[in-house]
């Protein structure tokens, strides 16, 4: 540990404490950060760290994934995604196809990638084959998609988009007056786009105290000590611990792809259901490269129930801070790494994989 890390742990030590104080990190490589760092191990005992709906993989609609099967598979496009989506399951018997790695198994063409400026060479160097770009994501990977968009693509590239917003997912939780947590640590990636202040409402609307953090132990750490100590002063507002990258306002350019070529729409979360205003979809005038104008639909009104996480799973429990990784039933017995059966257990921004990655192995 850093002599800066050292420092801010001393003084979260100095606090005087009454927990347990429950502090959410919203964001995947928040917890990444915490679970390999041990940070847990050495906070104080009154001190609850919980991972939240900070995966984007996690929350992505089963039946997006299954109409990218569809479309490798039926359509025999060129199906390109984040890598981490091509081995997140859906429901379906177990002769079909059940994720995009399996459909690629099954003769499709599906190739994972790493830029939104991979499937543009693709569809360059295939001008006589259809190309679909399968973009799920949040704001940070969004935004690169549709600056894509916006700048042109070539007219054989189409785009399958399942982004999401992040904080409509928190205001979800506190709505509901059962949120789980007593401080909130936000993402700081998403904030360098969005800009700080579109976590202000959970000071303004839910007196919670609030903080941005990068992912260094020294950032993490500062910014539970500034949330813990708004917390013992009851003084709570919004502090930015990633000062270096986060800007008040965010990335203006960033926000301008976004608000030009994609709308603000209420979305479906795998296994939690439509959250108001939480989604992505392109605009009208983009309607020519929306692989769902362009190729037949594959949401079938009878998978409508198959669209939840696989029986038996909790990823949608984990997602919103409702238990943690190991309390789920399937977590290192039917579900790991090697033979995931939920998709946090896919990702390596999901809190089942972190974990298990860590070396967690005891339902608690």
């Amino acid at each position: 540990m850093t002599t800066e890390a050292s420092q801010w742990l001393e003084r979260i030590r100095a606090l005087p404490i009454e927990g347990p104080v429950r502090i959410m990190n919203v964001c995947g490589g928040h917890e990444r950060s915490i679970t390999m760092a041990g940070l847990r191990r050495i906070l104080p005992a009154g001190v609850e760290l919980i991972p939240g709906p900070g995966c984007p993989v996690c929350v992505c609609p089963e039946e997006d994934i299954y109409e990218a099967i569809q479309l490798a598979l039926r359509e025999k496009v060129i199906l390109t995604a984040f890598g981490d989506m091509l081995r997140v399951p859906v429901n379906v018997p177990k002769e079909e196809a059940r994720s995009l790695e399996q459909a690629r198994a099954a003769g499709g063409d599906v190739r994972p990638v790493g830029s939104p400026m991979e499937p543009v060479r693709i569809a360059r160097d295939n001008p006589d084959r259809q190309v679909v770009f399968f973009a799920a994501g949040f704001e940070t990977t969004t935004a690169p998609v549709a600056a894509m968009v916006a700048e042109g693509v070539p007219e054989n590239l189409s785009v399958l988009l399942s982004g999401r917003l992040t904080w409509p997912a928190v205001a979800m939780l506190l709505a509901s007056g059962a949120p789980g947590f007593d401080a909130l640590v936000a993402p700081g990636h998403v904030s360098t786009v969005m800009g700080p202040e579109e976590w202000q409402f959970v000071v303004d609307d839910h007196r919670i105290p609030a903080a941005v953090a990068g992912f260094t132990p020294e950032s993490l750490l500062a910014a539970f000590y500034s949330v813990l100590r708004q917390r013992i002063e009851d003084k709570p507002f919004l502090d930015n611990c990633y000062p270096e990258v986060v800007r008040p306002g965010g990335n203006p350019g960033a926000q301008r792809w976004l608000n030009e070529t994609l709308e603000v729409v209420d979305a479906n979360w795998r296994g939690i259901g439509i959250i108001p205003g939480s989604g992505y979809q392109l605009r009208e005038k983009h309607a020519a490269v929306d692989a769902r104008s362009r190729f037949p639909a594959y949401r079938e009104e009878a998978r409508r129930r198959a669209g939840q996480m696989p029986p038996g799973c909790d990823c949608a429990k984990v997602v919103l801070g409702k238990i943690y990784p190991t309390a789920c039933k399937l977590y290192g017995a039917a579900c790991t790494p090697r033979t995931p059966v939920g998709p946090c257990m896919v990702s390596d921004e999901g809190a089942c994989r972190i974990w298990w990655s860590s070396g967690a192995r005891l339902a608690e």
